[in-house]
């Protein structure tokens, strides 16, 4: 059975606020003002929204374009597809903007007789952390136009949309950070050792923001198979997408 929407009350405008169990931060769709479930308090960090240019008649542009591009895609596959679902949905994110350092020792073993190595490793990046649980989103493969974000702006969310709510706090989404980026870093030293020894990364938080971004759900039909596609609402560009056989 699915889970049971539950309800507060938006302690800025007084309206319902709904949400699922699970979630541990609301926003209000008539007010915007955003809430942390447990406490009842506002939320207190920025809260940001990423801006959709699309309507359900104009997402199918990139959808098509898409289709047309790449050649491991069937020939045919723009002209016989059919649409058959296109959802608009604001998924929460925890951005981390961090300057990550990896301290490391570890063995090269392309040479005889293998050598110690020690050194470090820093980078900075914006960490994108999906606030929700269980999700199959390929968060590092979509590439959030940062730099198109505007303040939470409830008025700017469409009336066909669909708003998810954070089910990780603000200190959750910066240990999955520092263990997603201490593995990143694991693997950047593949080309330096072959065995890594030590490691300690260490990140100089500059900035977390809490951010609403648009990203289309579509399903399609070709050759009587039905494949998925997620479409960047701010860029149209694709994040990920199901890609027929040729043999079709």
């Amino acid at each position: 059975m699915d889970a049971v929407a539950q309800q507060i009350r938006c302690s800025h405008c007084g309206a319902p606020v709904q949400f699922n169990p699970g979630e541990i931060i609301a926003t209000c769709k008539y007010c915007g003002f955003t809430t942390v479930i447990q406490t009842g308090q506002a939320f207190t960090f920025e809260h940001s929204l990423i801006l959709n240019k699309y309507d359900p008649a104009t997402i199918e542009e990139p959808i098509k374009n898409w289709m047309s591009g790449g050649f491991l895609k069937p020939g045919d596959l723009a002209r016989k597809s059919t649409l058959l679902e296109k959802n608009l949905v604001y998924l929460p994110f925890w951005v981390v903007s961090v300057e990550a350092k990896s301290i490391y020792k570890g063995i090269f073993e392309r040479i005889a007789p293998a050598i110690v190595k020690e050194g470090t490793l820093t980078k900075e990046y914006d960490w994108l952390i999906l606030a929700r649980e269980a999700s199959g989103f390929p968060t590092r493969e979509y590439k959030i136009p940062l730099e198109g974000k505007i303040p939470y702006d409830f008025r700017r969310i469409e009336g066909f949309a669909k708003l998810l709510n954070s089910e990780i706090n603000r200190e959750e989404a910066l240990d999955l950070a520092q263990t997603q980026i201490d593995a990143r870093h694991r693997f950047l030293l593949q080309e330096d050792v072959d065995r890594v020894i030590e490691i300690k990364t260490e990140l100089n938080l500059k900035q977390m923001v809490y951010l609403h971004a648009p990203i289309w759900f579509i399903k399609y039909k070709y050759k009587g198979n039905v494949y998925q596609l997620t479409v960047d609402g701010a860029t149209g560009m694709a994040v990920k997408g199901d890609i027929p056989s040729n043999r079709f």
